[in-house]
């Protein structure tokens, strides 16, 4: 399995909807063939990631205009789920897999999400698997601590002969997360609980963003097995063709 690391966009001009863009196409790389597995991991900047239905709601424009004037950038993200925000104090992992029988989406929801708590774990995290009440993004394989806040969400696409399976580690900057999302969710009028956002530095003080995204690596490695690889300029090329699926125009901001 290739291992992509980094950013694809220019670090001083980040664009998060061209990240979204990248690990797309590196899903329909993998669904024609070109690709066979691939791990992307990368930090994310200041965005909220909304889900397709997220951006179908009434809400949504106001959701948008609120992530804006924290200062986040709205995108529309290639899995499903609902709105999760980031900072650079994040981890994403995006796990991209050719598969002609791309079924089994629950057994991928629980190897995955139980490979993350043990990393977690690792750390002296009560890392669980399971659904807190009221947390963004809501699934039954989120990854949580001691069972009343969540750390790690994690989401799923699938297409015809491949899948695509991203994971976004919450690491820190709670005091900034937490309250944008409470607009968010207020504006898509969904269910949300601030008291159910956590971060791995509260968790575990202490731990440096880089030897947790080593761990995660060093994880997958032991389970899949890992080469590192580079994004090509091909990527580039291909990302920015499907970037405007993934952008949040300024006509629905405005």
């Amino acid at each position: 399995m290739d291992l992509l690391r980094g950013r694809l966009a220019d670090p001083h001009d980040p664009d998060p909807a061209l990240e979204m863009a990248a690990s797309h196409a590196l899903l329909q790389r993998a669904r024609t063939g070109r690709l066979q597995a691939a791990l992307r991991v990368f930090r994310p900047t200041r965005m909220v990631a909304f889900g397709r239905r997220d951006a179908n709601r009434p809400g949504f424009p106001a959701a948008a205009r609120a992530c804006r004037a924290a200062g986040f950038v709205p995108v529309v993200r290639p899995t499903g789920g609902r709105a999760v925000a980031t900072t650079a104090n994040a981890i994403v992992l995006d796990h991209v897999q050719r598969d002609p029988t791309p079924g089994g989406m629950d057994e991928r929801f629980e190897v995955f999400g139980h490979l993350l708590a043990e990393v977690l774990g690792g750390y002296g995290i009560d890392a669980r698997v399971g659904e807190v009440p009221g947390e963004f993004c809501p699934g039954a394989h989120s990854v949580n601590a001691r069972g009343t806040v969540k750390l790690v969400g994690t989401a799923q696409r699938v297409v015809r002969d491949a899948w695509f399976f991203s994971s976004v580690v919450i690491v820190d900057d709670h005091e900034v997360i937490a309250p944008l999302l409470v607009e968010v969710y207020r504006a898509l009028e969904l269910p949300f609980d601030v008291a159910s956002v956590g971060t791995v530095a509260t968790e575990a003080p202490g731990v440096t963003i880089d030897e947790l995204e080593q761990a995660f690596i060093g994880a997958y490695d032991d389970h899949l097995g890992l080469e590192e690889s580079s994004v090509d300029d091909a990527l580039l090329g291909e990302a920015q063709v499907l970037v405007g699926d993934h952008q949040v125009g300024s006509s629905i901001i405005a």
